[in-house]
């Protein structure tokens, strides 16, 4: 099989570790991965805000630089899901593309057929369940199983774990305040569980908790999937 890593914006700039760990991942279950050097944004950011026409370049462009590809995995359910959900929406003939695009989890339980990756991570562990994750790919319970073949792993169930943690793009620099609201509930609900990481699968979520939990002092770490997933005892995360 022959897969592209699609890392997307915040990874590319914030978050490289989470790209080197899916591709140890996928290297260590026997797979080549290449990392096509003309992938720019997915053109979430310029739909969400109303520019359309502007995205439609980026659209067109993720299909040139992904067609020869048999999969393409991405750490973002959020990315994912604006690539098939809207991309052959704004360009029909990208469809072909967009329906290789798997957010990981999908594409080691749908695709490669795996639960185990053999994984180490002996940390108490609670799992957020981001919205485009939960709501436009329905990843459903993919990540928990995962998780729960991780050896060492305490994982812990996260109170109201479907409720938004305020971030949602654009969203939480429009509407502030209820945005920090819906964060601190979800921090409270983090801290409830005892957990010493919190584990998602967007880092961009990630970065909205992740700093009210610094800022709260909660002596909490974010790690994205691909990170825990990718530990093991000899190279741990």
């Amino acid at each position: 099989m022959k897969v592209a890593l699609f890392l997307t914006c915040v990874n590319d700039t914030l978050y490289p570790e989470t790209g080197k760990a899916m591709v140890r991942l996928l290297r260590r279950l026997g797979h080549d991965v290449e990392f096509p050097a003309g992938q720019t944004c997915c053109g979430q950011m310029h739909l969400n805000t109303g520019y359309r026409r502007q995205a439609l370049p980026l659209v067109k462009g993720f299909a040139e630089t992904f067609e020869r590809y048999d999969a393409v995995v991405t750490p973002s359910a959020s990315c994912a899901a604006m690539v098939r959900d809207w991309h052959p929406r704004l360009a029909p003939r990208t469809a072909g593309v967009a329906s290789r695009v798997h957010e990981l989890s999908e594409f080691l339980v749908d695709v490669l057929g795996v639960t185990d990756v053999g994984a180490y991570f002996p940390h108490r562990v609670t799992y957020h369940p981001t919205c485009h994750s939960l709501r436009m790919l329905r990843v459903g319970d993919r990540p928990l199983r995962l998780l729960r073949e991780v050896r060492g792993i305490d994982l812990a169930g996260l109170p109201d774990a479907d409720e938004c943690c305020g971030f949602g793009g654009t969203f939480a620099l429009k509407n502030s305040e209820v945005s920090a609201a819906m964060c601190a509930d979800k921090v409270a609900a983090v801290r409830a569980t005892g957990a010493r990481a919190l584990c998602a699968a967007d880092n961009s979520c990630l970065m909205h908790i992740g700093g009210a939990l610094t800022r709260t002092r909660a002596g909490v770490r974010t790690v994205h999937l691909a990170e825990i997933l990718a530990s093991t005892e000899e190279e741990p995360s």
